[in-house]
């Protein structure tokens, strides 16, 4: 018993031998496949790697903007909104003081000439009535003057004519005394007498000649002065007129009136404003332009307004000299063979200018890009990385820059910001 006790059964009766050879084979494949995959992806990622130990930064491909390179036509223009104003919408003044009584209200519709409005002033009505009642007084001096005149000059006619007839009676007498004297009928005493008659008749005709000459100088220099006078009286008094005509204020176009700065009855003094009129039948846009765009405006330069979706074709018929908080103010004017209808006052509108316009330019589109880098600078993107090239560039327009050196066309740039990059020479562009 003790015998058996001493024996403990194992488990080698229920081992089964396996051999090996297999799962090593199995294992090697294995291990050989994963080092290849190794090796493959070494050898892929060698650019990778190369351009990441290259890079300075790395930035994600899909926060930037792109844009090509690309040569046609470059239109460089300046776009603003503007706002439709009347192009003739004059404000009247008052031409003198006095008491206003308006005649039309804010928003009427008026023709040219119509009353508007009449400032009284009795003085200046005082003063017309005085002047003219002087006017009358002179014309009525004149008239007298001109009857005295042909008074006087008929009678210095008279005098000359009577004078004529004295010359004859003495020539007669004179012949009578010569045919006595012969016959010694009247002593000689008598004769001389006769011829003294004579001679003093002719020198009383002279002498009542040159009186009717000088008389009648006289006469009409006096005339003259008369007239002169009248003259200057009736300038007078159609001046005064002129100043009253003007107190009635009238309407100098068609159109609707503007806005009144009076009330009626108001006293009003000279040079005051009272209203302005619109002039419905033209329209004018002004818009402002920045400073930078002032020196290549000009007058008669071709535009561009959009009117409720529509454009319309314009031109620069005005640009103000001053410039005011960094604007430039300017007008266009529509082409007169379209016009748009139904246009209101102050009506918003969006207008272009082209400024310049040019054929086979090399250009890219206007990004952050540009003003960041301040014209100088562009990322040019090539095989993942994006290079840092200097550049030079020329005019500029809303949607477009102009490329003068530095990029081909074809090369892709980035368009977004250059402020991110930290003047980086190299980006790595990842995904």
């Amino acid at each position: 018993m003790s015998g058996t006790m001493g024996r403990i059964a194992d488990t080698s009766g229920q081992d089964i031998v396996v051999d090996a050879g297999p799962r090593r084979r199995r294992r090697l494949l294995i291990v050989g496949g994963a080092l290849t995959l190794l090796a493959i992806a070494g050898v892929l990622a060698t650019p990778s790697v190369r351009r990441w130990s290259d890079s300075d930064q790395s930035v994600s491909a899909a926060r930037l903007r792109y844009a090509t390179v690309e040569r046609g036509t470059f239109i460089r223009d300046v776009a603003s909104q503007g706002r439709v104003v009347a192009a003739v919408s004059p404000t009247l003044f008052s031409p003198g003081s006095g008491t206003v009584t308006l005649a039309v209200q804010a928003g009427d519709t008026v023709e040219p000439g119509q009353l508007l409005a009449e400032v009284a002033n009795p003085e200046l009505a005082s003063q017309l009535e005085q002047e003219q009642s002087r006017l009358a007084e002179l014309e009525i001096e004149v008239e007298r003057q001109d009857i005295q005149m042909r008074q006087q000059l008929l009678a210095d006619r008279q005098r000359v004519d009577l004078a004529e007839v004295r010359i004859t009676a003495a020539e007669r007498e004179l012949r009578r005394a010569e045919l006595s004297y012969q016959s010694q009928v009247i002593s000689t005493q008598d004769y001389e007498e006769a011829q003294d008659n004579l001679s003093t008749a002719r020198l009383e005709h002279t002498h009542a000649d040159q009186d009717a000459a000088l008389s009648e100088e006289a006469l009409e220099f006096e005339s003259r002065t008369r007239q002169l006078q009248l003259d200057r009286q009736r300038l007078m008094v159609a001046e005064l007129q002129r100043q009253v005509d003007l107190h009635e204020i009238r309407s100098p176009v068609a159109g609707i009136v503007g806005n009144l700065a009076v009330d009626q009855k108001d006293a009003v003094s000279a040079n005051q404003p009272l209203m302005t009129v619109v002039d419905l039948s033209a329209y004018e846009v002004e818009l402002q332009v920045p400073e930078a765009f002032a020196d290549d405006l000009g007058i008669g330069m071709a535009a561009e307004i959009t009117v409720n979706g529509v454009r319309y074709p314009g031109l620069v018929s005005a640009v103000s000299p001053e410039v005011q908080q960094s604007q430039v103010r300017a007008r266009l004017r529509f082409d007169d063979s379209v016009r748009p209808e139904g246009l209101r006052q102050n009506q918003r509108v969006t207008t272009r200018i082209v400024l310049d316009q040019r054929e086979g330019v090399l250009m890219v589109q206007r990004g952050p890009f540009y003003d960041s880098g301040a014209g100088r600078i562009a990322y040019v993107v090539d095989d993942g990385t994006a290079l840092r090239h200097a550049i030079v560039t020329g005019a500029t327009s809303l949607s477009s820059i102009e490329v003068i050196d530095g990029l081909a066309e074809g090369d892709t740039i980035v368009l977004s910001s250059l402020d991110q990059f930290n003047g980086a020479e190299r980006l790595l562009l990842t995904d």
